[in-house]
C-alpha cells in the first residue's frame, strides 16, 4: 500500500472505484513547497486518467472527495479550480464538476497552473482570505489608535466611490480605496506595503479570478458596504477591539458568502467554513 499519496503523515484514503494500490499508481513524493490542494489536484488528474473517465463525465461530489481524501472541502474546492485553469474539467453552477479534456492531453497539466500561481505565492483563495483576516484585523485594531480625521475623511470619501461602484456595477474600486485607507492610518509604511501585496496576489491571483467567474449574482457587494460602515464607526469612536472585530467578522461574511455562492454540489449547503482564527468575542 506505498503507492497511496501521504498527506499529513497520514494515508489518504481511496476512492470507492479508484485504488491506487491496484492500479499501480506511484505518486512521486510532492515538494516541500507544494500546497495541499496542488496534491489534491494531482490525486484528481490520476483518478481521471487510470479510473476511465472520459470527456463530458461527472466527477464524484466535493463532498464526496473531501471525505474519501480526508482533507477539507476548501482544498477540494482549490483542486478543482486548478484543474478548471489548467482546462481539464469545467465547473457547472448545481450541477457539478465535468471532465473538458483529459490530463494527458492538456499541454503542461500539472505545471500550467502552478506556473501561474508562483506569481502569487501559489496560495488558494481561501487561503488568502485567512491571511487577510489575521493581517487586517490587526490593523484595523491598530489604525483606531492611530486615525487622525484626514484619514477618517479618506475612508468616508472611499465609501462614497464604493456606493457608485454599487450603482453603476463597476469595479470593487472603493473597497479597495477603503481598506487601504485602512492600512494607511496605521501611519506605519510596511503595513501599508504588507496589505498592498496581499491585495495584489489577491487580485493577480488565477484561482481567485476563476472562483469570482462562477458569481452571477453580485448583490451580495452590498453587504461589504454595510460591514464597512460598522468598521469605520468603530474607527471614528477610537475603539481598537471593535474596530478588530468588525474587521474580523467583515472578512468572515465575505469568505462566508463566497463558500456559498460558489458551492458546485449544493447550492443550500450552509454547514462548511473554512477554518479561521477565531477572536475571543466571536467564538464565544
Amino acid at each position: 500500500m506505498t503507492d497511496k499519496l501521504c498527506y499529513s503523515q497520514k494515508i489518504l484514503p481511496t476512492f470507492s472505484a479508484f485504488d491506487f494500490s491496484e492500479t499501480g499508481i506511484a505518486m512521486k513524493p510532492t515538494p516541500a513547497q507544494q500546497r495541499p490542494y496542488q496534491e489534491v489536484g494531482a490525486v484528481l488528474r490520476a483518478m481521471i486518467v487510470q479510473d476511465n473517465y472520459t470527456v463530458g463525465s461527472r466527477l464524484p461530489p466535493e463532498r464526496e472527495i473531501a471525505d474519501r481524501l480526508a482533507v477539507s472541502r476548501t482544498i477540494v474546492r482549490e483542486a478543482l479550480i486548478m484543474l478548471e485553469i489548467e482546462g481539464i474539467v469545467e465547473v457547472r453552477r448545481g450541477a457539478g464538476v465535468f471532465v473538458l479534456e483529459m490530463p494527458q492531453n492538456v499541454a503542461g497539466s500539472g505545471d500550467g497552473a502552478g506556473k501561474k500561481m508562483s506569481q502569487c505565492n501559489g496560495a488558494g483563495p481561501f487561503e488568502l482570505l485567512q491571511a487577510r483576516q489575521l493581517l487586517e484585523s490587526n490593523i484595523a485594531e491598530f489604525a483606531a489608535l492611530q486615525a487622525t480625521r484626514d484619514d477618517i475623511t479618506k475612508m468616508r470619501s472611499a465609501l462614497q466611490i464604493q456606493e457608485q461602484d454599487l450603482i453603476s456595477e463597476n469595479h470593487e474600486t472603493g473597497d479597495m480605496l477603503f481598506h487601504l485607507a485602512i492600512a494607511e492610518a496605521t501611519h506605519n509604511s510596511l503595513l501599508v506595503e504588507l496589505f498592498k501585496q496581499s491585495w495584489q496576489w489577491r487580485e493577480n491571483n488565477p484561482m481567485w479570478i476563476q472562483l469570482h467567474s462562477h458569481l452571477k449574482d453580485t448583490h451580495y457587494r452590498n453587504e461589504w458596504l454595510t460591514d464597512h460602515l460598522q468598521i469605520l464607526a468603530a474607527l471614528i469612536k477610537k475603539d481598537p477591539a471593535a474596530a478588530k472585530l468588525a474587521m474580523w467578522q467583515h472578512l468572515e461574511n465575505v469568505k462566508n458568502r463566497l463558500l456559498e455562492l460558489s458551492d458546485t454540489d449544493d447550492i443550500n449547503f450552509d454547514g462548511y467554513l473554512f477554518e479561521s482564527w477565531p477572536l475571543p468575542e466571536v467564538s464565544q
